[in-house]
Parts: structure tokens; C-alpha cells; sequence
């Protein structure tokens, strides 16, 4: 496992996201497109990279669940509950979202959020200060990348800014967890 960062990949990163460019980068779960999540101009261009997106919103990532509160109006108590004893990658859908880009929202208008634990993510995310999007690395119908050699070469062409970070490492890893939590702390899970 790759355990230096690469502080000029930090850098990279943070300039492309401040420019409202895209990124391809490694995550807890697996490969994944971003761009910041406030950018309405950047998740455009995101969605347009991926296409097929009719009726999907994106996941957002976050680097502590006291974040949260930011991007959404309501929190059910057992969200923070569900963060603190997940043992893998966890994604919450929650209604009444805020101060995010509004392509990024489902048509209900909730979000995905996930508090990542990815050393890269949390660096990244904690000098950006802002969430990030976070969806997979493929074009629409495509496997979505455990590893960065399943990336399909025509895809990172058309991203801003490619991330050197976990490029030798194949993890194994599988998307997250998804369970949809409504104001009244009903639980749903999504994809398991």
C-alpha cells in the first residue's frame, strides 16, 4: 500500500478543484470522478463526462460527520450513530439538502453523504474544506473501477487533473454501503 502523499499531488488536486475542474481520484470504496460540490458549472461538467444520469443525484464526500450539518437542514441522531460504528464504507441519503450545487441533488432533493476514511480523501478534503463529488469512474453502464487500470483510457483523457496517489495499488475495494434515512430517523437500505 502506497503510504506517501505526494504533497504536489495534494496541490494538483486543490488547484484543479478551486478552478472547477474535474479530478479523477482514489477513494475509500473505489475509483471516482469529483469536483467541488458547491460548483454548479464544475457538476455539470461531471455529468457530462459520465452521461446517463437521468434521475441519479451524486455522493458528496466529507472528511468529519461534524461537516454534515452544513449540507443538510435536518439530522436524524441516528446518522451520526450509523457513521461512528459502520465497519465499511457508508453512504446516508438525507432529505433537505443545502449549499450544494443543485445538479448534484436527487430530484427529491436529498444527497448521498459519506465521511470518508481514505488517507488521500481526508488530506484532501480537510485542506479544501469543502465537500467533494464522488462518483465512479466510468462511463454510464460501465464496471465501476476498483483499480486504476480499470479505468477505461478514454474516460481519463477528458479529466482535468488525474491523481498519482493509489495509481500501483489495487485494493479490491467495492462501493459503499447506501442506506436512506428520512427526517423521522425510518431507516431504508438501498445497496448493501
Amino acid at each position: 500500500m502506497q503510504n506517501n502523499i505526494d504533497k504536489q499531488d495534494i496541490h494538483e488536486c486543490l488547484e484543479a478543484l478551486h478552478q472547477g475542474k474535474t479530478i479523477l481520484y482514489p477513494t475509500d470504496t473505489i475509483w471516482g470522478i469529483g469536483c467541488d460540490a458547491t460548483n454548479e458549472e464544475a457538476v455539470q461538467k461531471v455529468i457530462d463526462l459520465k452521461g446517463d444520469r437521468k434521475n441519479k443525484s451524486f455522493i458528496v464526500l466529507l472528511f468529519s460527520d461534524y461537516q454534515i450539518e452544513s449540507y443538510v437542514k435536518h439530522i436524524p441522531e441516528v446518522a451520526y450513530q450509523l457513521i461512528e460504528y459502520a465497519e465499511k464504507p457508508l453512504t446516508l441519503i438525507l432529505s433537505g439538502a443545502k449549499n450544494l450545487a443543485p445538479s448534484a441533488l436527487a430530484s427529491d432533493g436529498s444527497i448521498g453523504i459519506r465521511v470518508v476514511k481514505h488517507d488521500f480523501c481526508e488530506r484532501l478534503l480537510q485542506r479544501f474544506r469543502k465537500p467533494i463529488i464522488s462518483t465512479s469512474a466510468n462511463f454510464g453502464g460501465d464496471i465501476s473501477p476498483a483499480s486504476f487500470q480499470e479505468i477505461n483510457p478514454k474516460l481519463r483523457e477528458k479529466i482535468d487533473y488525474v491523481v498519482q496517489y493509489g495509481q500501483n495499488t489495487n485494493t479490491g475495494n467495492k462501493a459503499s454501503t447506501i442506506i436512506k434515512l428520512e427526517e423521522d430517523s425510518k431507516v431504508q437500505i438501498i445497496r448493501e
